[in-house]
């Protein structure tokens, strides 16, 4: 934890903050919103991290202002550069639908699984983070 004790997480964003519709942006993975503005309201830095890019990667952005959810980083840890020219994004948690470990769930009509944030909110809040 820094120095405050915020942590520093990244964020995916296909199948974690929303429903997998590559390259649209899909519906709102169920939890996403809450866990995250929860997060930032604790006080912890989010970064996006995501293999979006250009015009992609803005709907991504846009998403996260539309709902008010602060982030401290688009892929990349801007306090990094000062200890690593590492291009691999430091953070303490990761929560990615592709993640091992990570809790997903599988909605009916839906191509792939996505993250399950219930189960996300039961760790983070076990962990002490939330």
């Amino acid at each position: 934890m820094g120095k405050d004790n915020s942590l520093i997480i990244a964020v995916d964003f296909d199948g974690t903050c929303v429903e997998h519709d590559y390259p649209e942006v899909g519906m709102d993975v169920e939890g996403a919103v809450d866990v995250l503005r929860e997060l930032r309201a604790k006080g912890h830095r989010l970064i996006l991290f995501t293999m979006r890019s250009g015009s992609k990667l803005d709907a991504a952005t846009r998403w996260f202002k539309e709902r008010k959810i602060e982030l401290w980083g688009v892929n990349r840890n801007p306090e990094q550069k000062d200890w690593t020219d590492s291009v691999k994004v430091f953070a303490d948690i990761y929560i990615d639908d592709s993640a091992l470990g990570c809790p997903i769930m599988f909605v009916d009509g839906a191509r792939r699984p996505m993250v399950n944030w219930t189960k996300v909110r039961a760790q983070l809040e076990y962990d002490g983070v939330l």
